[in-house]
Order: structure tokens, then C-alpha cells, then sequence
């Protein structure tokens, strides 16, 4: 086994990551009249972006399109040798074709050029050669360029997979923002996700209605309110009005208030120990908001009504934590 300095395998990361800093760092000069016109024609775009790219460009050509994708610009990726053998079918003269090559001269990619020029869909590229073929063939070329790779050996792509990879992220989100994508936008293309499911999951996907709802009257006594928190396990039960306006809640803090004291609670009436003027919500609020409104009264559970303050629901912590908003 070869051993080695836990100080020199430190060193040759460090370098590593200062090489790939300053590669980044050199693309703030490129973000000139060249990345604008590329922007337009991503804007101006009817159909969808095309990506291409072979290799390590072709990883990054697949990450972009869909980090494109998923930010309000429908994108897909294709591989530029299943290209030439029937998958340039896919191009329509809608599109736009997004071309990433380290050298600009590509084989695979410049085997296609001549076909993507005769469907007159705008080329825009990112090279590391300004001067290549590839790059001058563009609509809009990114220089992408290097000073050095990562890699002592100047070989594997390390430094130049990153600089494009960067560039391609401040096209998405450059386009992103004009397009005004907003969050709610975000969550509709990832609804399985976290933050899908706290911007699209509503109170109303998951409360519980109709008899699921804890209920007892204003007159009730402690006893009945017992047995109605029992039957439907939210640990408390709303307190209502003959016209199921909700007047208070009875929660487990009450009853522990109600136990630390000696009261008989087949005689004591819950408006004694219930809490009035309870916090609430409606159907319509997300489901992250009415978290959020528990969290900062802490509280666990939350009554909802509707606009004439009438109970229509109920939901707790659990609830939440089952439906993946927590």
C-alpha cells in the first residue's frame, strides 16, 4: 500500500481547487455582448434547447439541460453520435441548439454542423478555442477557455469541465430571472421533492374533516371532551358554538392543568380549563405555512375554518410529519 503525507495529499487538493478558483474567476470577463446574444436566442426559443456534447462535455451538456430544464426553459440532451444515426430526428426548427466542446473540434459534433445548419435553428456553443471551427460556425460562441487543467498532466478534463459547467449555470439562472421563474414555478417541475412539497401541499390535501374532526360544545363537560380526544387521537378537540363556530380548543396542556388540580371531570364544564381564542387556519394556506404559524405559537396542533370562523378541519404535528412538510 502506498503511503503517502496526510500534509502532501492536503497540498495537492488545495491545488487542485486554487487552479479550478482561478478558472472560475477568469469568466467574469466573458460575461460580454457574446453571453447576451446567446441569452436571446435561449429567450426568443419556440421549441426547445438542444444540448450536445461528447465525453466529459457530454456529463456537463447532460447536468445543463437539466438544470435548464427544471428552471423554466425546456431543454433535453443529446448525444451527438446517436445524432447522426437518427436521433437529429429530434431537432425541429423550433429549437435551439446548445453545442459544448473543450477543443471546438469534436468529431461527433462536426459531423452534424452541416445538418443542424440546413434546419436553420440557431447554434450557440461554449469552447475553449475561440478560433476552432465549432466556435466560428456559432451564432453566439461562450469562450469557455483555460489556462490550465487541474490535472499535472494537463489531461484530464478538471478545470474546463467546471468553467462550463459554471458558465452554464449563469445562462440558467440569467435566463431564470428574466423569465420571472418564481419558486412556485420551481416546485411544479419537482413535485416529489422537499420543496415541492412545501410549496404545493395545502392545508386541505391533508386536514381532517367531517366526523375525523374533534368536537365538543361550549357546554360540554371535561368527561365528554375526554372521550372525544380519545376517539380521534389529535390529542385535543375543538370547542364550538351550536352554529360550529369555534369558540376555543382543549389540547393535552389543559387536561394537565386539569389533572393538577382535584376536579371531577364528570361535573366540570370544559370552559373552565379550555384555552379561548386559539390560534387558527384556513383550507387554503400552505401547508408550510401552517407550520410555520405552530412553530412560532408552539403549539402542535391547529384548528381551521373557514371566513364565518366556522371549524371545517383540523391538523397536528404528526400530520405534517407524515405528508413530509416537517
Amino acid at each position: 500500500m502506498t503511503q503517502i503525507e496526510p500534509q502532501q495529499l492536503k497540498k495537492l487538493a488545495l491545488a487542485v481547487i486554487n487552479t479550478e478558483i482561478a478558472s472560475v474567476s477568469a469568466l467574469r470577463d466573458r460575461i460580454d455582448d457574446a453571453f447576451v446574444s446567446a441569452c436571446q436566442y435561449l429567450l426568443n426559443c419556440e421549441g426547445r434547447i438542444v444540448v450536445l456534447g461528447m465525453g466529459k462535455s457530454g456529463h456537463i451538456g447532460g447536468k445543463l439541460a437539466a438544470t435548464l430544464a427544471s428552471t423554466g426553459s425546456p431543454a433535453f440532451f443529446v448525444h451527438p453520435g446517436e445524432a447522426s444515426h437518427g436521433d437529429l430526428g429530434m431537432i425541429t426548427n423550433n429549437d435551439v441548439v446548445l453545442a459544448l466542446s473543450n477543443s471546438g473540434e469534436t468529431a461527433e459534433v462536426l459531423t452534424i454542423l452541416p445538418l443542424i445548419k440546413r434546419l436553420g435553428v440557431p447554434l450557440i456553443t461554449m469552447t475553449g478555442k475561440p478560433h476552432s471551427t465549432l466556435a466560428k460556425s456559432a451564432d453566439a460562441h461562450i469562450d469557455v477557455s483555460v489556462a490550465e487543467e487541474a490535472c499535472p498532466l494537463g489531461l484530464a478534463p478538471t478545470s474546463s469541465t467546471t468553467a462550463t459547467l459554471v458558465m452554464g449555470d449563469a445562462l440558467a439562472i440569467a435566463l431564470l430571472e428574466t423569465r420571472g421563474f418564481t419558486a412556485e414555478d420551481f416546485a411544479l417541475s419537482h413535485p416529489g421533492g422537499n420543496l415541492g412539497r412545501r410549496l404545493l401541499l395545502h392545508v386541505s390535501d391533508i386536514m381532517h374533516t367531517g366526523d375525523e374532526i374533534p368536537q365538543v360544545k361550549q357546554s360540554a363537560l371535561i368527561s365528554e371532551a375526554l372521550i372525544e380526544m380519545t376517539n380521534k387521537g389529535l390529542g385535543m378537540t375543538a370547542v364550538t358554538t351550536d352554529d360550529d363556530n369555534v369558540t376555543a380548543i382543549f389540547t393535552d396542556g389543559d387536561l394537565r392543568r386539569v389533572l393538577a388540580q382535584t376536579v371531577d371531570v364528570h361535573t366540570t364544564k370544559i370552559a373552565e380549563f379550555m384555552t379561548p381564542n386559539c390560534k387558527t387556519g384556513h383550507a387554503d394556506m400552505l401547508a408550510a405555512e401552517a407550520l410555520e404559524l405552530m412553530q412560532r405559537h408552539k403549539i402542535n396542533a391547529l384548528l381551521i375554518t373557514n371566513e364565518q370562523q366556522q371549524l371545517v378541519g383540523a391538523l397536528n404535528m404528526h400530520d405534517l410529519l407524515r405528508a413530509g412538510v416537517v
